[in-house]
């Protein structure tokens, strides 16, 4: 039986034996495919980005790779040039505008990149405005864009480019202030859904419900702010006159165009119930106090230096500027974006019924 008994457990040992390497081969088997399928993924992923280029000019230094967001660029990467070359290598979940600067360039060179993207680029660090970019078709359609001659019908553009983060950004971007909300509505119909999750769309999505808030015949939305003093300044302050919300910054070419035509009816409408109630974007206090000095403008002036994240610009869906509000003395919105004589016009109208 002793006999037996050992014999019974060699066959078990044996068999559990040629069991294990049984399942090991299989577990074996099994961690192969996965290595070649997870291989052959990797080989079909197209999530990445490549950019491969060339400057001219110079040998050394440094390109900047900057993502943008808010009208605003952020330096995510860098690449040191070498014997005149860089690269960068990225993952991308979305299509998105990128830039490219050098250590002697202020503003970036603009670079759409989809998914899949292997481009070349070419920089010259003498002429900053020169840039070409080869493999990127996103790239090359806003070219296209920017060259057209007339008016671009943005709806147009977009049915025949529906899939394109081009079409999203230049409604975002070019097209967004101009619109109204029904007009914004009606555009993001026509985008394609895979641009739902873009930066723009969704930013587009958020400024029709702003928008409809601060149409005409809505009450203003009452915020406050610093002064030039700190002294924080609620818009309500103001209620009981004619308000002139403006939206400007010292850094705005076509803000300071438009500032000798609001000291010229300031000066002509205060004493008959009119203000002006004026909210920088500016980034710098000193930039912001000069830029008062220089136009003297006399009426309240507030910032929260915060540029394109001004909390008021944000609360009134203030996509580019100048642009203003127009506020009766009740504190209800009558009318938006008028400048010059139209502003004049518009202003003299409500005074006198105002009488």
């Amino acid at each position: 039986m002793f006999v037996n008994k050992l014999m019974i457990l060699d066959m078990k040992n044996n068999l559990f034996t040629f069991t294990s390497l049984r399942f090991n081969r299989w577990i074996g088997i099994l961690l192969f495919i996965t290595v070649l399928i997870s291989a052959s993924c990797k080989q079909q992923d197209n999530s990445g980005i490549e950019i491969n280029g060339k400057v001219k000019g110079t040998t050394s230094g440094t390109v900047y790779l900057q993502k943008f967001y808010n009208k605003m660029f952020f330096t995510i990467d860098s690449s040191k040039i070498e014997s005149g070359n860089f690269s960068f290598a990225s993952d991308l979940k979305v299509p998105e505008l990128y830039g490219l600067t050098l250590d002697t360039t202020a503003y970036p060179f603009f670079v759409f990149l989809s998914k899949g993207d292997k481009i070349q680029v070419e920089l010259d660090a003498n002429n900053p405005d020169s840039i070409k970019i080869t493999g990127s078709v996103a790239n090359d359609l806003f070219k296209n864009y920017k060259q057209s001659t007339g008016e671009v019908k943005i709806d147009s553009f977009i049915q025949q480019n529906p899939k394109s983060i081009v079409s999203a950004y230049v409604l975002y971007r070019e097209y967004s202030y101009r619109l109204t909300p029904e007009e914004i509505e009606y555009n993001i119909s026509l985008l394609d859904s895979s641009l739902n999750n873009t930066q723009y769309v969704k930013v587009l999505n958020e400024l029709v419900g702003v928008l409809k808030s601060v149409q005409p015949g809505n009450k203003a939305i009452d915020f406050e702010l610093p002064d030039t003093l700190g002294n924080t300044v609620k818009l309500s302050s103001q209620f009981g006159k004619v308000i002139l919300l403006d939206f400007w910054a010292s850094w705005c070419p076509p803000c300071r165009a438009e500032n000798p035509n609001l000291v010229k009816i300031y000066n002509k409408y205060q004493e008959k119930g009119f203000t002006i109630f004026s909210v920088s974007l500016d980034k710098k206090k000193e930039a912001w106090l000069k830029g008062i000095n220089d136009d003297n403008l006399t009426w309240t002036n507030v910032s929260d230096l915060a540029f394109w994240n001004c909390f008021a610009a944000k609360l009134y869906g203030v996509r580019a500027i100048p642009s203003n509000v127009l506020i009766d003395a009740s504190g209800t919105i009558i009318a938006r974006n008028l400048l010059g004589e139209d502003l004049e016009k518009k202003l003299k109208e409500v005074i006198e019924a105002g009488k």
